[in-house]
């Protein structure tokens, strides 16, 4: 009830007979000692029962009481409201007609969840009254024992038996926004500001005015927190809006808000990212520092004009989910060692290649962990610093202004360095700074786009850099890819297909092994994965490869010679751990190709 209806309701009980004066006085003094509703206690005591309340409450505030036991509610209907928004401010809409709904609430006066039901469905909302208990047991009957409680699904794969491949939820599928959890949200998520990225306080406060889209942002950050996604997209179009969570490494959609908040909900966000609000037409680039569930996390965010609006990707930064152990990457038997080795050479260039979101930065923070000592100076040019290591000087790459990764590391060489990092090498000038610091005695990390280890040496020369110069300072090339982990909890055995093993590169005749997949639960949201790790691909250059790049030898040669030489590729160390049941095949294919022999 409003507050104002709640003060009166016992006098007016009183005034009709309902019940006495030293009834109210009892249940008001239990309502001061030990808080609830008023209307609750009478009840509980026994001085009235739930029906005579809501008719009386019905009958004064002119809204219609419903028996909810003595309806059936269609699916449509039901479906009209979201589940998370009926069981969170106890309602469920029970007729509908054209563009209005009749929706029966406990409490009638809540101008918050009517105003939610109209935003989320677009459609008039008219309350009707019912008893609190009656409504929980129409939640219990149509919703089920989880009532608004549904995980957001992360991606699913799977062989036969298992669930099938991820697909991302339709709109209408999706889980949708938790409005009335929004207030409470807004009370976890927390603006960090800082000393040379100061927010504008005034615009920020003329933007929380406009309080349901700051909520529905807040509620966005957070959410996609607690599932452990590490991006977000938002996407307008020309009659709906989208919003997908990365997680586990797949894009996968959830409900967005409402297409007339598209803009509303660009602008929250550039003001969080200190970005210009009035500048649609051109891409811009931000950070946002919050705080989310007693967490402090970092959000990279992008800004992109498209057709209909602008597309916002932000890419999250937990430093708390960051581990920096080279033991824990994952590497296989015997392929650590020759990396740790190779990072503690006292000069030469250390590569590590793969796709935007492998986990490159990690293995290359990792390898700058363990050789992080008081006695050697190491300074990194990233773009951006996406996570800070104490005790080593990072330099964020501003090209706007001039500060690219060729003059970074320019400078760096001038300020007498023993380990240098350049966040990635992009061109022939920086190829050739990079490598200039290599051969005179300095330790130098960086990463490629490349889709194998062999590949890194083929786009070193696409560059312009001689071959002589690569043999002469690469010693080391690590690609990577991430593949999910087959969930614990729901993990099952079964023995694969002749086909399935020749495709592994194994024998189609020999033993068959014992492979595992998952076949769903609660922990992995019946998709059989949680979690990710690793696979490598380390090169360590040998004489027979330094001849292969000097004769200038095609790509697929010079793999096929670091193949001889040792090198591991990505498929066999993919291949390695599904025999140990951490993924799947469908996993393994899906991220590492096959090796041409």
């Amino acid at each position: 009830m409003a507050d104002s209806m709640k003060m009166r309701l016992g006098e007016m009980l009183v005034d009709e007979g309902i019940i006495t004066p030293e009834q109210l006085q009892e249940a008001m003094q239990e309502q001061r000692s030990k808080g609830g509703r008023l209307e609750m206690i009478l009840i509980d005591r026994g001085y009235v029962t739930q029906d005579v309340i809501m008719a009386f409450v019905g009958t004064q505030l002119g809204i219609p009481h419903v028996s909810l036991t003595e309806i059936t509610i269609p699916k449509d209907v039901l479906e009209s409201v979201p589940e998370s928004i009926a069981v969170n401010h106890c309602l469920i809409p029970v007729f509908k007609k054209d563009n209005k709904v009749t929706v029966a609430m406990a409490d009638p006066l809540n101008v918050f969840a009517i105003d939610d039901v109209k935003m989320m469905t677009g459609l008039d909302v008219e309350p009707a009254i019912a008893s609190e208990t009656d409504i929980k047991a129409m939640h219990l009957k149509y919703y089920g024992p989880n009532a608004g409680h549904k995980p957001i699904p992360s991606p699913s794969a799977g062989p036969a038996g298992a669930p099938k491949k991820a697909k991302a939820k339709s709109f209408e599928e999706a889980p949708p926004l938790d409005m009335d959890k929004l207030l409470q949200e807004e009370q976890n998520l927390e603006v960090v500001e800082e000393e040379e990225d100061q927010m504008d306080i005034s615009s920020l406060e003329a933007a929380g005015e406009d309080a349901p889209v700051v909520r529905v942002v807040n509620f966005i950050l957070t959410e996609a927190v607690r599932a452990g996604a590490s991006d977000i997209h938002i996407e307008p179009y020309e009659k709906n809006y989208r919003c997908r969570y990365r997680i586990d490494g797949v894009l996968h959609e959830v409900k967005a808000p409402p297409r007339s908040m598209a803009s509303a909900v660009s602008s929250r966000l550039k003001i969080m990212s200190s970005l210009d609000i009035a500048e649609r037409r051109l891409p811009q680039d931000g950070r946002i520092k919050i705080k989310v569930l007693g967490k402090e996390i970092d959000l990279r965010v992008s800004v992109c004009p498209v057709q209909f609006g602008e597309k916002i990707v932000m890419r999250i930064l937990d430093s708390s989910n960051l581990s920096l152990d080279i033991p824990k990457l994952g590497f296989e038997p015997g392929i650590q060692e020759k990396f740790e080795k190779a990072i503690r050479e006292p000069y030469g260039l250390v590569l590590v290649t793969g796709p935007t979101g492998s986990g490159k930065s990690t293995t290359l923070y990792s390898a700058l962990h363990a050789i992080n000592d008081p006695d050697t100076n190491i300074s990194t040019i990233e773009d951006p610093v996406e996570y800070n290591l104490p005790g080593i000087n990072q330099v964020n790459a501003k090209a706007g202004i001039g500060l690219t990764f060729a003059a970074g590391l320019r400078s760096f060489l001038r300020q007498d360095p023993d380990v240098v990092m350049v966040g990635e090498i992009r061109d022939k000038e920086t190829a050739e700074i990079a490598i200039n610091a290599a051969l005179t005695g300095h330790l130098v990390f960086s990463t490629l786009h490349t889709n194998d280890a062999p590949g890194a040496v083929t786009r070193m020369g696409n560059m312009g850099v001689e071959p002589f110069l690569i043999t002469s300072t690469v010693h080391c090339v690590v690609a990577q890819r991430l593949l999910r982990r087959v969930c614990k909890d729901c993990k099952e055995p079964y023995t694969p297909e002749p086909e399935v093993l020749q495709e592994m590169g194994l024998d189609p005749n020999g033993e068959r092994p014992t492979l595992y997949h998952g076949k769903g639960c609660k922990t992995c949201s019946d998709t059989g994965y949680k979690g990710r790790m690793a696979i490598h691909e380390v090169m360590i250059l040998s004489d027979e490869f330094r001849k292969a790049v000097i004769q200038r030898k095609p790509a697929s040669e010079l793999k096929k010679v670091a193949r001889e030489s040792g090198m591991q590729t990505l498929r066999e160390c993919g291949v390695q751990k599904v025999l140990k049941g951490m993924t799947t095949v469908e996993e393994l294919f899906r991220v590492a190709h096959a090796d041409e022999d």
